[in-house]
């Protein structure tokens, strides 16, 4: 008597937003840095909070002619209560860095800082990559 092998096979699962994207950012991805003036040792950030990678979020998502991406949150730099612009890269990408998170950091898309994406926020790890579509 002879032993089957046939392998059983999944159906993928649907395709839905990704709230936590825990994704290492690229090794190869360089971001440009901004020249300074120069700053004493002693008001200088430590060393390890100067090597940190940058937590970037892009969303996937074509917001209409004339409308700008916001993104609202806690993190470096955000705020629950007043959005940062997304720069558009592409009709539909759009795209933020944030230096030196040192903790998860929890976001919301806003289209013109007014009208909130829907379903629940969006969480990436510091120093990673996150791509999301959100739904309006």
């Amino acid at each position: 008597m002879m032993k089957s092998t046939t392998k059983s096979t999944k159906s993928p699962a649907p395709a839905t937003p990704v709230p936590f994207a825990s994704a290492p950012a690229p090794k190869n991805t360089r971001v440009p840095r901004v020249k300074t003036a120069a700053v004493p040792a002693a008001a200088s950030a430590p060393a390890a909070e100067k090597s940190a990678a940058p937590t970037v979020i892009t969303a996937k998502i074509d917001v209409g002619f004339g409308n700008t991406l916001y993104l609202r949150g806690d993190g470096p730099g955000l705020s629950w209560n007043k959005g940062i612009a997304l720069s558009c890269s592409d009709d539909a990408v759009w795209t933020i860095s944030l230096a030196s998170a040192s903790r998860p950091v929890v976001f919301k898309f806003l289209i013109n800082d007014e009208a909130w994406s829907l379903g629940e926020d969006f969480m990436v790890a510091p120093g990673s990559v996150a791509v999301v579509t959100p739904g309006f």
